[in-house]
């Protein structure tokens, strides 16, 4: 059964710079809740999965949130999520999505704790590149309405469209005469490059 939250609040404005056209990155604190479920394998007694995030939460290490039967959902840690004005053509592309979202990185550990939290990210770029890496796992979570608008504003605030600029091609000068071109005693047929050996070849 899904789960729901009351909204976080959380100040997007103060103290993000987001007025400050200077700035070259923002940050904010990030929680990522987990939910564990009943394995469907003898194999897995349990499966994890992230399913949402708590913009502007506190420290946290697997603090049980909520209990739904046999589901039971954590704040398994907070990560500070930072958006860099040289990544914006990134979260524009994750803001165009049908559903934005976050992309949480983890990795299994051999600890008591199943996973480690080791990322969270807005940009789609950055997370197919720990994907491909296949050490560790990726997964979507929805923003947060809240979220989503703090991103944008980011974004509109210090995106730059790439300029295309055409390449002009060189025109060509049809006008101008090459030395040794145009030799009336060379057959034009013939190379025009070459010069006449002697006389004799030259008349034939």
């Amino acid at each position: 059964m899904p789960v729901s939250y009351a909204p976080w609040r959380y100040n997007f404005d103060a103290g993000n710079h987001l007025t400050n056209r200077d700035a070259k990155s923002i940050s904010m604190p990030l929680g990522v809740v987990i939910r564990r479920v009943p394995g469907v394998t003898r194999w897995a007694k349990h499966v994890w999965k992230a399913v949402a995030v708590l913009p502007g939460a506190g420290e946290a290490s697997w603090k049980e949130l909520r209990r739904d039967g046999d589901a039971v959902e954590f704040h398994a840690a907070t990560q500070t999520l930072e958006l860099h004005r040289t990544d914006t053509e990134s979260y524009l592309h994750g803001l165009s999505a049908k559903t934005p979202a976050i992309y949480v990185v983890m990795r299994e550990t051999e600890d008591e704790a199943p996973l480690d939290v080791v990322l969270v990210t807005a940009s789609p770029y950055e997370a197919q590149d720990y994907a491909d890496t296949g050490e560790e796992l990726v997964e979507k979570v929805p923003m947060p309405e809240g979220l989503i608008a703090w991103i944008r504003d980011f974004v509109e605030l210090h995106h730059e469209d790439e300029v295309f600029i055409k390449r002009r091609r060189d025109k060509m000068r049809i006008d101008l005469r090459e030395d040794g071109i145009g030799d009336a005693r060379i057959r034009q047929l013939a190379d025009v490059y070459r010069a006449p050996s002697s006389r004799k070849e030259a008349l034939h």
